[in-house]
């Protein structure tokens, strides 16, 4: 079995009930809108459970003035909510949590909530380990929608022992009671809710610059040596996803984490990883596959994320193909033409099986194994594809020029083939419609 074949079986495991659960949820709650959120969460490791609290900035709300707000809150318990001393009243129903809102809409509504989540984080005791997975609803009340972006404030209260990786900036760290310390993250562009996350643990860190970016390696079980082997081409990838995106990496750090457990999950200005990778590349230099997928997504996925999970090949096919193209870079074109080959095995065994369906899906309810092949596999070969359609010249002034446009946003389909369309003197409507319409 191939990394790729591996890495899109694990992948797809991990987002198939994510997705679903959060794809039916965005379109009754898109009229709310969060401009920021400021977390406070002690996870307990030893009893797998979360306690937190938040303040949320409502972003300026247009029309009439709503008599309530929703938004998702996965599995937890929310014990009150108030507005400066002025408690709202509150429901809970399929996992959404409804606050009644009193004449004057407030600006900032604050949340207590507790939780024993099932998914969403995953708890590792014996290690002292924690980290999320996607599912951020499972440990922060917030709004799971791909095109809701705002700013996040994250606290996290753990062992004094411990590190952690968050979101955006480290800010800094202060004693909090009896052997625990108050860790504070700060991101300050704003991102999806879904890239939002922590790592928590007996973690060790190694530490090198790209330019003015700090590079992070973490890992309990690794040496520093191995760490900055395992890692060595973090700078270089990196710099091949500034150049083909045309768009510097806009954080002040990124840090990539080995983790207990079959972690493969990017956030925003971070990526945790399983620790049976770094053993992968230790023993094949060439196994980078799934750290190049994974940063990619700091362009392609976070920088400019769909607007909606049913164009979601537009993160998962462009950060499949980009990191066959850093392959192709790194290695050679025989490596990258067969990362393809691979993305075209899986694809013609779904279409063959009568399964081929549009890139733009629609609905995103109850996403199958096959549906996840064509977001990531069909995708990276349709955009293979259109490079050999357009050629090097145009594709890649495309691909430059749709990142610049729609960095810091959410896209759909139809953005994508606009800029494509331009950077080429081709007519790509045959192209479009053939591989990611399926129009006849």
């Amino acid at each position: 079995m191939t990394t790729k074949l591996k890495a899109a079986l694990n992948l797809a495991l991990v987002l198939l009930a994510c997705l679903a659960l959060s794809a039916g949820q965005t379109e009754a709650i898109a009229a709310t809108s969060v401009k920021h959120y400021d977390v406070v969460l002690e996870p307990d490791i030893v009893n797998k459970t979360i306690k937190g609290s938040l303040v949320i900035t409502l972003a300026k709300q247009n029309g009439a003035r709503p008599e309530s707000i929703e938004l998702d809150c996965g599995d937890l318990s929310v014990d009150n909510v108030s507005s400066g001393k002025q408690a709202l009243k509150f429901s809970q129903a399929e996992h959404r949590l409804r606050i009644f809102l009193p004449r004057s809409t407030p600006r900032q509504i604050a949340i207590q909530y507790h939780g024993a989540p099932r998914r969403g984080v995953r708890f590792f005791p014996d290690r002292m380990q924690v980290y999320t997975v996607f599912s951020t609803s499972q440990w922060m009340i917030c709004i799971d929608d791909p095109n809701e972006r705002a700013t996040l404030r994250l606290r996290l209260i753990v062992p004094s022992d411990l590190t952690t990786v968050g979101n955006g900036s480290f800010a800094g760290k202060q004693p909090s009671g009896s052997a625990r310390t108050v860790h504070e993250w700060r991101q300050e562009m704003p991102a999806p809710s879904y890239t939002y996350g922590f790592v928590v643990g007996r973690l060790h860190t190694v530490s090198e610059r790209h330019g003015s970016t700090a590079l992070n390696y973490l890992a309990e079980q690794y040496t520093a040596e191995k760490l900055q082997q395992i890692f060595r081409d973090t700078a270089d990838m990196m710099q091949f996803y500034e150049d083909r995106s045309g768009v510097k990496y806009p954080g002040a750090s990124y840090s990539q984490v080995l983790a207990a457990g079959g972690v493969e999950q990017e956030m925003a200005g971070f990526t945790a990883l399983r620790e049976k990778y770094g053993q992968g590349v230790l023993d094949n230099e060439r196994d980078i596959w799934l750290g190049a997928h994974e940063m990619a997504h700091q362009w392609w996925g976070i920088g400019v994320g769909c607007q909606a999970w049913t164009h979601f090949w537009l993160n998962e096919g462009m950060a499949t193909f980009m990191a066959d193209a850093y392959k192709e870079h790194r290695f050679g074109r025989e490596e990258y033409l067969k990362e393809i080959d691979a993305s075209r095995k899986l694809y013609e065994k779904v279409r063959d099986a009568g399964k081929d369906k549009s890139l733009v899906f629609p609905d995103w309810l109850h996403p199958t194994a096959e549906d996840r092949t064509l977001v990531y596999d069909k995708g990276a070969l349709v955009l293979h594809l259109l490079r050999a359609e357009m050629g090097e010249t145009a594709f890649w002034s495309g691909i430059r020029a749709y990142t610049r446009k729609y960095f810091g946003k959410s896209v759909t389909t139809a953005d994508f083939q606009a800029s494509m369309q331009q950077a080429s003197d081709k007519e790509l409507s045959p192209f479009f419609d053939k591989w990611i319409y399926l129009k006849k």
